[in-house]
């Protein structure tokens, strides 16, 4: 569906691309990775037709569509999350505004006899998805963490990450064949993440994604290409199998590159030994054109530099870090905190997981100081001091300062070699270590301001997505330094690899409630007993109904028993509609996998080719029933995971 072929680039005098190839297939899942600066966003460019090459062209095939979501931003008018979810073309923008309007004045007309609007507005409307995609559009918002509310609100209110949230809801709505993602992780929590990759997974189209995110790479790809040395160099398997073949190759390749060495060696001293003794120079001359006809090797270049660097340590602390007591906090009436206890130890490594709107951002500000609780008490433990890392603490920088001049502004001791080399692992290296911070972008920043904390650090470290805008380098060289940190850690993460790198201890916060687990993150999936890593942030869920379930104050055990018969009446109730929910779409699931099996049988058949159009009508019907399938497996997913709670 799309090949590059022979393609090249350069910017200034630097070859990124030399005669690259590259074949994209309907259905692939491919991982492009490499480091900042390999060339990455110019090649999705350069597909996307926004930039030119030097020579080489793209080929697209016909009627293939692309779609594309940048790394750090987007445009934005004035429309409403829905309308941006819903924005596939400026045409449907445009008749759903009319439909919607129309709908909104005549309410009583569209809910008795939807099936007679056919004015050419609604007809051209419905041609291009109508109400099916407002439910499609909304289903994926929620997925993304949209709360109803949000669907009408301007998407101009929101912050840059919720609006790429809705960017990437449109293009999923719109299911290119090609869906091109630059980092679409940055701006997703755990909940979303875990969400949007099992999204994927199911994507009708071909996706080829950059990302920095290794585990979720691992669970979506089936290819990864590599760009290295100006060339495009294509692996089957994940991340992890991807970086198995590499090492191989890199050491055939060393082997390769020092036995050639060895036979240029040789044969040079042969020309140099006999090129001047008229019986030998017939021979010395045919040795050297040998060696100048030889097709030499490139000098073998690690990919993955080592991190080199002893990082300072923080005063130790006592054996309390921090503790918090009967601890409220509300946000007008949504009440996040009542009651809440919390203790950390020091040496403890502890992730805090949940569902969206759990509270975990509150709990690690109020253990920060940066939100101070409406009640309760937060204890610092003996020689305990504190530091937050947040998105915006790249504001704390001092912007007529270099980035060198910055970094070297710490109390520890350390010498300048050193802190280049921290800068180095943070994607600051050579002459950019002399930028002024007030031409840094937010990312750079925000690398900035972890390349001072882990040079000074606290010793209770609380860190909200330390992992945002940083490569696979880095975020080794920051598990490199959290490792031998020997304070306290308390963190948020959406990387599964960096969780599992560093976590000993898990704080599940669920309304309001926080349930530890002193394991690392497979302890706390396998003692949560989830069935997925999705589901295990909501797990803890039937504990906290069964605890409400006891009696309660002032309650008689007539009382109690009571309300627990008409409590179990209602659930049963619920339990027989939600089993009959379950049942019909096990059946549906059931005919849908029938009719695919019967038009893909067709689809092997001679004789559907002999008649003219039918391949492509039972490929159109199977893409449909394909999608549709999709649909009510998500939907039985979770039907089901909801009968197993009203079950219990």
């Amino acid at each position: 569906m799309l090949t590059l072929s022979g393609l090249s680039k350069a910017f200034g005098g630097r070859v990124l691309f030399s005669d690259v190839t590259l074949q994209i297939n309907r259905e692939d899942r491919i991982g492009l990775v490499g480091p900042n600066g390999a060339g990455k966003t110019t090649l999705f460019s350069m597909i996307l037709g926004n930039e030119g090459s030097d020579a080489g062209k793209v080929i697209i095939e016909r009627g293939i569509t692309l779609g594309y979501l940048p790394q750090e931003s987007a445009p934005i008018g004035d429309e409403t999350i829905i309308e941006l979810a819903t924005a596939i073309t400026p045409e449907y923008t445009k008749l759903r505004r009319i439909v919607m309007a129309w709908d909104a004045e005549h309410p009583t007309e569209v809910a008795a006899h939807p099936e007679e609007i056919h004015d050419n507005v609604h007809d051209r409307f419905n041609e291009l998805g109508g109400y099916r995609l407002d439910a499609k559009a909304k289903q994926i918002l929620v997925g993304l963490g949209f709360k109803e509310k949000d669907f009408e609100r301007p998407a101009r209110e929101l912050s840059g990450g919720w609006v790429m949230r809705g960017h990437l809801a449109r293009l999923l709505v719109q299911e290119p064949d090609l869906l091109m993602l630059d980092e679409p992780t940055n701006h997703l929590d755990l909940e979303t993440l875990l969400w949007f990759q099992e999204y994927l997974i199911h994507y009708p189209g071909a996706i080829v994604v950059i990302s920095h995110d290794r585990e979720f790479l691992n669970k979506l790809v089936g290819s990864i290409v590599e760009i290295r040395q100006s060339k495009l160099v294509r692996y089957r398997g994940t991340y992890d199998e991807f970086l198995v073949q590499r090492e191989a190759k890199e050491i055939q390749h060393l082997a390769a590159y020092n036995n050639q060495q060895k036979e240029i060696e040789h044969l040079m001293d042969f020309v140099n030994r006999f090129r001047a003794k008229a019986s030998k120079a017939a021979q010395a001359q045919s040795k050297l054109k040998q060696v100048e006809r030889m097709e030499k090797l490139e000098p073998p270049t690690s990919a993955d530099k080592q991190v080199s660097f002893s990082f300072p340590q923080p005063q130790r602390s006592g054996q309390r870090a921090i503790r918090l007591k009967d601890i409220h906090q509300a946000y007008g009436e949504n009440v996040v905190y009542r009651g809440m206890d919390f203790e950390a130890e020091r040496g403890q490594r502890i992730v805090l997981v949940g569902p969206n709107g759990a509270g975990k951002s509150t709990l690690i500000k109020i253990l920060a100081g940066v939100v101070v609780p409406q009640s309760g008490t937060v204890e610092l433990g003996h020689n305990v001091t504190p530091g937050y890392f947040s998105q915006y603490r790249g504001d704390m920088l001092d912007a007529g300062r270099t980035v060198l001049e910055e970094a070297m502004d710490t109390e520890q001791r350390t010498t300048e070699q050193n802190i280049r080399t921290l800068l180095g692992c943070f994607l600051f290296s050579g002459d950019s270590v002399f930028k002024k911070v007030s031409v840094l972008s937010g990312g750079e920043k925000s690398r900035l301001a972890l390349v001072k904390l882990l040079l000074n650090p606290p010793n209770l470290l609380l860190m909200d997505e330390p992992t945002t805008h940083l490569d696979m380098s880095s975020i080794d060289a920051l598990v490199y330094a959290l490792k031998q940190f020997e304070g306290t850690l308390i963190f948020i993460s959406h990387d599964v690899y960096f969780i599992r790198a560093l976590a000993n201890n898990v704080l599940h916060v669920n309304a309001g409630k926080l349930t530890p687990y002193a394991g690392d993150y497979q302890y706390y999936l396998d003692k949560s007993k989830a069935t997925s890593a999705r589901e295990a942030l909501t797990a803890g869920a039937k504990e906290e109904v069964k605890a409400q379930n006891k009696a309660r104050p002032g309650e008689s055990r007539k009382d109690q028993k009571r309300r627990e018969a008409m409590e179990r009446q209602a659930r049963s109730s619920g339990s027989r509609d939600q089993h009959q929910v379950v049942r019909q779409l096990e059946k549906q699931i059931q005919e849908l996998e029938k009719s695919q099996t019967q038009l893909t049988a067709e689809l092997e058949k001679s004789e559907t080719y002999e008649q003219p159009g039918r391949a492509n009508q039972v490929n159109r019907e199977l893409v449909t029933v394909q999608n549709d399938l999709a649909d009510r497996t998500r939907q039985w997913e979770e039907a089901s995971t909801k009968l197993e709670s009203v079950d219990a």
